[in-house]
């Protein structure tokens, strides 16, 4: 039985296709993550346990709608193990994916304030602009 290779010289970014249509829409959620950075650095917390990044999170949530993932706990499963995804929300390939749970809890406070519409609405501003 083989044990397969340990490491990789290929990233994540190098495997997912030059063409493809997230690369185009994480584009815009870097442009509308950049201009709502400010905005972004106030939910992080100087204290207690660590949260998801408000960023990783918004983008794992495009990616339910655009993938169509019915519940969080698949979206996470699929974290686990799907490269693209792994790469459009920003995750190493050795970077434990969230517990569903601390996800829920997560996305329940962020939907609860203004930056997600704000997040989604930057996302479509671009999209309109680019002539998507």
């Amino acid at each position: 039985m083989s044990a397969g290779a340990v490491f990789s010289y290929v990233s994540a970014e190098q495997r997912i296709a030059a063409d493809h249509p997230l690369r185009r829409i994480r584009a815009m959620t870097d442009g509308a993550l950049k201009e709502l950075s400010p905005e972004l650095d106030r939910l992080y917390a100087s204290g207690g346990r660590p949260s998801i990044a408000p960023e990783k999170l918004l983008r794992a949530l495009l990616l339910q709608v655009l993938y169509s993932r019915r519940s969080e706990r698949l979206l996470t499963e699929e974290m686990n193990y799907n490269l693209l995804f792994r790469w459009f929300v920003g995750l190493e390939m050795d970077d434990a994916v969230w517990d569903v749970t601390v996800f829920t809890k997560n996305r329940e406070r962020l939907l609860a304030g203004e930056i997600s519409q704000k997040f989604f609405q930057a996302v479509v501003k671009q999209a309109r602009g680019a002539g998507c």
